[in-house]
């Protein structure tokens, strides 16, 4: 793995168009990231070894997507320190409410920041935010970033 300062991760390859956007968000705003698939449930040594492979490529937050169980966002932020972003993905079942409330509801201890369902780009603007907090770069970025929304900019 490449240096970092956002991992991204989803557990299925049915969300990775939905998380993609996460990463153009990322790339748009000139923040390295790297994106990858692992399931908690299908394969929870394999999200233990990608979240140490981001840790040690200088990764600072993780934006973890989740429909259907949701399991993954919690699962993540229980093997790290690092900040970690929750999407719930619209699987279908309710329009993705329960994903959302798998994901909001962690436990003492294991805090997810979550953004709308299906926001994965809400997540990258997150990021870059505390991201901003110490390197005026991103700051500057996401001024530039904030400006062209207000004169009609859709991304």
């Amino acid at each position: 793995m490449d240096a970092i300062k956002v991992f991204i991760l989803t557990g299925s390859e049915s969300d990775l168009p939905r998380m993609s956007q996460s990463k153009e968000m990322l790339d748009d705003l000139g923040i390295p990231s790297e994106i990858a698939v692992a399931s908690a449930h299908r394969n929870p040594e394999r999200v233990t070894s990608l979240l140490a492979e981001a840790e040690a490529a200088g990764a600072e937050i993780i934006i973890a997507g989740a429909g259907m169980s949701a399991a993954l966002p919690g699962v993540v932020a229980s093997q790290t320190d690092l900040p970690v972003i929750g999407v719930p993905l619209d699987s279908g079942m309710p329009g993705g409410l329960d994903a959302l409330f798998s994901i909001v509801q962690m436990p003492t201890g294991i805090p997810v920041a979550t953004v709308a369902i299906n926001g994965a780009k809400n997540a990258a603007v997150l990021a870059a935010r505390i991201l901003s907090l110490k390197d005026p770069v991103v700051r500057d970025t996401l001024k530039d970033y904030r400006q062209k929304l207000a004169e009609g900019g859709s991304k």
